[in-house]
């Protein structure tokens, strides 16, 4: 880990140093030009004067980066930053004066023998001050403007890696639920058959067996095929037949094509499960499950109809239908839809509709 910081902390002085070599090399080509062609300063000392610029630049705004990285000012707010900035940026100017001023004055008293007294050199400022006002202002702009943009791409990354954990988070914690709610169910299916028929039971538990070892194999997947579902929903439906007999009828219909469209693990198995505790368990003659599985432009539709109505806030507090909610939410961010209704029929229906995703 030590070195990874090591190799990324290298990456960012690189570039910072590029950037540095780059942008004042760039800037002091208009002041070589200048002493090249207007002061007749020779190839030789035109160079030297180059180098000088690019050294006198890089020195003081590396020495204001010094400042700004211990201090952390970067982190300052807007009003506290600028009571920073602002006066640095007038003594970088001032001390960027100063330098080029010397540097001056060393050419033309020590080279070109002119008789300037060292405060006449160091007092001349315009435009050497502007300049240097100019320059200062704008390379610390930029500095903090680009640690500024770093600052909320961290951030960004941060909140986006702390989503994900806690989305996560939930949806283990969700899983965790869901598998018991359906364990617990079924149980109770087998439990009424150990003394009736133990041979049925045995059935039923070969059957929750293969459910169970189908469901926790999924249970890492965020999604699962239609037809992998729907294995799933027959084996439940097989094992509450047992128990049901022929107070138990299931009707699934779907549309071609639909087999390898993914959909979130045990939904459907839920809607019919909670179609046959609600709706078939509640009646002395049982009912049919509906179940209607057909594709849109840009959805699926699944339709689960049950006989009965919806008594009280039995929609909004079964632990099943919260779960499923919560799941779609979490995957589909608002894309999908569930609804659990009454009809006229007295029948319920159970409407979910996600977007289409494709194996």
């Amino acid at each position: 880990m030590r070195k990874l910081k090591n190799i990324a902390n290298h990456k960012i002085i690189s570039l910072y140093w590029k950037c540095q070599l780059l942008g004042w090399g760039t800037v002091s080509i208009y002041w070589a030009y200048t002493v090249y062609t207007r002061d007749n300063y020779g190839v030789f000392f035109t160079i030297i004067n180059y180098v000088l610029d690019i050294s006198i630049g890089v020195s003081l705004t590396h020495l204001y980066r010094y400042f700004a990285k211990k201090y952390n000012w970067s982190a300052l707010g807007l009003g506290n930053l600028a009571a920073w900035v602002i006066p640095s940026i007038i003594l970088l100017s001032v001390a960027y004066m100063e330098l080029v001023d010397l540097k001056w004055h060393l050419y033309w008293v020590f080279v070109e023998n002119k008789d300037y007294s060292l405060w006449y050199s160091l007092s001349y400022w315009d435009p050497v001050f502007i300049t240097g006002l100019r320059l200062m202002a704008i390379w610390v702009l930029a500095y903090h403007i680009y640690h500024y943009h770093q600052n909320k791409l961290e951030t960004a990354n941060q909140n986006a890696e702390l989503l994900v954990i806690a989305k996560q988070a939930q949806l283990d914690n969700l899983a965790t639920q869901l598998n018991p709610h359906f364990l617990f169910n079924s149980l109770n299916s087998i439990k009424s058959l150990i003394v009736e028929n133990p041979k049925i039971a045995r059935r039923a538990v070969d059957l929750l067996s293969d459910i169970l070892r189908t469901s926790l194999y999924e249970k890492d997947a965020p999604f699962i095929t239609i037809k992998e579902e729907l294995e799933l929903v027959k084996d439940f439906v097989d094992l509450e037949k047992i128990r049901f007999e022929e107070r138990l009828i299931v009707a699934i219909e779907m549309d071609s094509g639909l087999e390898n469209y993914l959909i979130l693990p045990l939904s459907i198995q839920l809607l019919v499960e909670n179609g046959i505790k609600h709706g078939i368990d509640k009646r002395i003659n049982g009912g049919e499950i509906k179940l209607t599985i057909k594709k849109t432009t840009d959805t699926i539709e699944i339709i689960v109809e049950n006989p009965g109505q919806i008594a009280g806030n039995h929609a909004e507090t079964g632990i099943g239908i919260q779960n499923l909610t919560k799941r779609l939410q979490l995957h589909y961010d608002g894309e999908a839809s569930f609804e659990l209704k009454n009809t006229d029929n007295d029948l319920v229906r159970a409407t979910l509709i996600i977007p289409i995703r494709k194996k």
